[in-house]
């Protein structure tokens, strides 16, 4: 299917474009994942499980997000 077809189907809403696409392939540039190893005092890990308890949340999502937000200032 040409790219033109595909954005008709997406703005007339008339068909399903999921069916024409292998999410199976998609990625997300820069978005790749890498395992990375941290080694933290026994009282920082209590704060972060604190804090993710507060939020709902893991303690990794917890650290993620609070080194994203300085990367990104």
């Amino acid at each position: 299917m040409k790219a033109k077809d595909f954005d008709k189907k997406f703005d007339d809403d008339h068909d399903d474009i999921l069916a024409h696409v292998d999410l199976s392939k998609a990625r997300r540039p820069d978005e790749e994942q890498k395992r990375v190893n941290v080694d933290f005092p026994v009282w920082m890990i209590h704060l972060l499980d604190k804090e993710a308890r507060r939020l709902g949340t893991t303690r990794q999502a917890v650290i993620k997000f609070w080194i994203a937000d300085k990367l990104s200032s």
